[in-house]
């Protein structure tokens, strides 16, 4: 496994070692030790999730202001456009974003740490994505910053997949702007 950095401290494209023949492939999806090695972090997940969205569905941008998730993120089955925008007030890249495209042929990960906004749109007809989580999902502390705050500037891939506009849940129709979000020290 490697580890590449982005333009946000912390938030690292992860790229498994792949083996492949003419029967498939094999890959460590996680190994705690090659994680550390690559990451210089020791993390606990608490949690895995799968979830399954078709076409143009975007989920984000989500996170939790107590019980904050570090995820690491991929994609089984399909291609998402999967974004971290940094909310650390304190940080020199408070409110910038990266992006990569996270697909079952690729096999990255995206290693988002606590601190940030998280979200994803699908790019094929469905994708499998599935992440694991430092902390506990809290309905209670999760707050959800709009997908297209103009302040951001999210460049979401959406007209190159031919998707006109994103589907989206109620909570996120309603995410509000960065800056009447709250948001870590």
């Amino acid at each position: 496994m490697r580890a590449l950095s982005t333009a946000i401290e912390g938030v690292l494209i992860l790229e498994p070692k792949v083996f492949g023949d003419a029967r498939g492939f094999f890959m460590e999806s996680y190994n705690r030790r090659a994680f550390t090695e690559v990451t210089g972090l020791d993390v606990d997940f608490v949690q895995d999730n799968h979830s399954r969205s078709r076409k143009g569905v975007l989920r984000g941008l989500h996170y939790q202001i107590r019980q904050p998730q570090g995820k690491l993120v991929r994609v089984t089955s399909g291609a998402v456009f999967d974004v971290a925008v940094d909310i650390r007030r304190t940080s020199p890249t408070f409110g910038r974003w990266v992006g990569v495209e996270l697909t079952a042929e690729n096999h990255r990960q995206l290693w988002v740490p606590a601190g940030m906004a998280h979200g994803f749109v699908v790019l094929s007809e469905t994708a499998d994505f599935m992440y694991k989580t430092t902390d506990y999902y809290a309905p209670e502390h999760e707050r959800s910053i709009a997908w297209n705050d103009p302040s951001i500037g999210i460049e979401w891939p959406l007209a190159a997949h031919g998707i006109d506009a994103p589907q989206l849940s109620e909570k996120d129709r309603v995410g509000q702007l960065l800056a009447q979000s709250e948001v870590f020290a």
